[in-house]
């Protein structure tokens, strides 16, 4: 609990008050923690004379935030998911009920308002209530999330695994006729697989999905924050199906296996649009996709929304208005760098002025 500081004889007068702990062991544990400047909590967990949980409850009753105990609570996905799971790792905290426009997270930290203020940023309406659980609890919830997608996958896959024998058969020889491709890309259990992914991918806030075929396995990852994770690992057999159904829906030449293919398309739902750009490779146990995710609901960002301030904000503003010259933006995959060049057209998208841009291939569609 980084700033969370209950006063330590507070703490002892209430734990002495309870007859939790006896006066002495409060008093070498309060040494303890002068000498090796632990928090006084850790060490009365740690020597075992408290409870994690009921030294967790009692500081939420000194700080004045409700408790919660969520280390058996099993969570609805679609409100686990209103926190992206990387930012729930990085910052123990959980979104685990919600009622009308308001959420109540479960927090280590009530006091981590960064997180909280990141959290209202995404939904200036919802109302958040923050409450304090244990380590225990926030592992639990964490589990969630790769529960979630396992659960979904699992009854498919279950669902489906008399489906993928037909894909076996012709998987083996490579040399597939045109018809089976097109039979294996409309299959139900494959659509369903593809489908699943990218909801998935897009709630957790993706920018790029990777489907990759290896000897026994294909893995897929997705990249959250610029970083590469591991979400789960289909059935090779599932391998022809899939990259099949994604060169269907991106227009490419479903025979051809021998040379990389780039193709787009788009996912529409009443929550979302994103437009995918699929890039397709061949690699030694068949072919790789790379799925580029592009959120067509980005338009309109201020400058002030990214979070340009004070000094960048004007440096940008003033070279915005120069008749000449050149803005260079740089940095990794997904860290912004179209939306941020988006966002200065916006600026300077004006009747009076004339635009082309040169761009392959081109991400979101601007009027003008």
């Amino acid at each position: 609990h980084k700033n969370m500081n209950v006063d330590p004889q507070r703490l002892k007068k209430f734990l002495l008050d309870a007859e939790l702990i006896q006066a002495k062991d409060f008093d070498v544990a309060l040494a303890k923690s002068q000498e090796t400047g632990k928090k006084i909590g850790d060490i009365l967990v740690a020597d075992g004379l408290i409870s994690q949980e009921k030294l967790t409850k009692f500081e939420a009753y000194l700080l004045g935030v409700p408790f919660v105990n969520i280390g058996e609570e099993s969570i609805p996905y679609e409100v686990l998911s209103v926190i992206p799971e990387n930012i729930a790792r990085a910052h123990n905290i959980i979104a685990f009920r919600k009622r009308d426009n308001s959420l109540e997270v479960a927090m280590l930290d009530p006091e981590d308002l960064i997180t909280i203020e990141f959290i209202k940023k995404t939904d200036p309406f919802l109302k958040i209530l923050p409450r304090l659980t244990t380590p225990e609890g926030v592992k639990n919830a964490l589990r969630q999330y790769q529960r979630a997608l396992d659960v979904e996958f699992g009854t498919m896959m279950e669902a489906d695994a008399k489906d993928f024998d037909f894909q076996i058969a012709s998987s083996k020889s490579g040399g597939e006729k045109k018809e089976e491709l097109i039979k294996a890309s409309r299959e139900l259990p494959v659509i369903k697989i593809v489908d699943s992914l990218t909801k998935h991918a897009i709630l957790q806030r993706a920018s790029d999905i990777h489907i990759e075929p290896l000897e026994k396995e294909v893995i897929v990852r997705f990249r959250i924050d610029g970083i590469l994770n591991d979400v789960m690992t289909l059935p090779i057999t599932a391998s022809m199906g899939i990259v099949a159904r994604i060169k269907v829906l991106s227009d490419l030449q479903l025979d051809e296996h021998r040379l990389p293919q780039d193709g787009r398309f788009k996912i529409e739902t009443e929550d979302y649009r994103y437009s995918v750009r699929v890039s397709v490779l061949p690699v030694f146990n068949g072919e790789k996709i790379v799925m580029r995710l592009l959120s067509e609901n980005i338009k309109g960002q201020t400058l002030k929304g990214l979070g340009f301030t004070g000094n960048a904000l004007e440096n940008v503003n003033i070279n915005l208005k120069k008749p000449t010259g050149m803005i260079l933006i740089t940095g990794p995959t997904g860290s912004g760098k179209t939306t941020t060049l988006y966002s200065m057209m916006e600026i300077l998208n004006t009747p009076a002025v004339n635009i082309s841009t040169i761009e392959d291939p081109i991400e979101y569609r601007m009027p003008r």
